[in-house]
């Protein structure tokens, strides 16, 4: 094999070298924990029965918190488009000399820690906090009422923790957007809606795909958000579950198999997702 061909392989080495000990080793790890005795113990140790019912049980018992999950991770996906898609779309289009300036402002939250940010929320949503009084005193909460430890203070936290990663795909996709094809519509008697949804929309695509798939993926893991701003087992998700299986009542078997399972749905629900919206949307 001459030089040439070989330069090409021994630049991927470290790439392969990398996925194999960071990647491939703690999957296989993590596989053959799923199918150990579960009536093992750190004491007593594990052995390997290649004990399949493991993700039956798992399944069986922590359906709702896989629901629960994929439900929060979706409408916080869906609020994050919402929000992140105009401030995008003026930060590319119309920010003018202002645009490096937002552009910090985005991605400004990631010079914090994810938990610090996380425990700010729980300030700001508490019961005694200003906020929560003022929405009292306007009528938009009743008497009683709160909004940390409840379904929408955890999808609140998903929402603004995974903002800036559906703002920057999308902000990348609008920038490349000639400004003369806007035009070009316009000058063709369509109206500013018009030109939105038959131009604009469809160039930014692979922004939207990408914004998506990089919100919904995490949001759907996630355990801080429900932990802080959750109420428990009425807000847990699978994350939770896998953290307390792990951390806190050591079985191992059923968090190594919910753990596959998780990435097993992800990675049905991401393919499908992908192949529905086109590939061609991700170039």
């Amino acid at each position: 094999m001459t030089k040439k061909r070989i330069i090409p392989y021994l630049l991927l080495l470290p790439g392969v070298l990398w996925l194999g000990i960071f990647f491939l080793t703690p999957m296989f790890n993590l596989g053959a924990t799923s199918l150990y005795d579960p009536s093992g113990s750190l004491e007593l140790g594990y052995q390997m029965t290649g004990h399949v019912a493991n993700y039956a049980d798992a399944l069986s018992e922590y359906y709702p918190q896989f629901i629960r999950s994929f439900f929060f991770a979706a409408i916080a996906t869906v609020l994050a488009l919402i929000i992140a898609y105009p401030l995008a779309y003026a930060i590319a289009l119309k920010a003018g000399r202002w645009r490096n300036i937002l552009l910090v402002l985005v991605i400004a939250p990631f010079f914090t820690s994810f938990l610090l940010r996380t425990l700010a929320w729980t300030a700001i949503l508490g019961d005694n906090s200003t906020f929560v009084h003022f929405l009292k005193n306007v009528h938009l909460l009743p008497e009683g009422g709160r909004i940390l430890a409840t379904p929408f203070a955890v999808v609140l936290g998903l929402t603004y923790n995974f903002l800036p990663f559906m703002t920057l795909p999308l902000y990348t996709s609008l920038e490349k957007v000639d400004p003369r094809l806007i035009e070009a519509s316009s000058d063709l008697y369509s109206s500013p809606f018009t030109g939105f949804r038959k131009v604009v929309l469809p160039l930014s695509m692979p922004g939207v795909v990408a914004g998506t798939l990089l919100t919904f993926i995490p949001a759907a893991g996630d355990y801080i958000n429900a932990q802080l701003l959750g109420s428990g087992k009425r807000t847990a998700m699978i994350g939770n579950v896998i953290d307390n299986a792990f951390l806190v009542r050591l079985a191992y078997p059923t968090a190594a198999a919910l753990s596959f399972l998780l990435m097993a749905t992800i990675v049905i629900l991401v393919a499908a997702y992908v192949k529905k919206a086109g590939t061609e949307e991700l170039v």
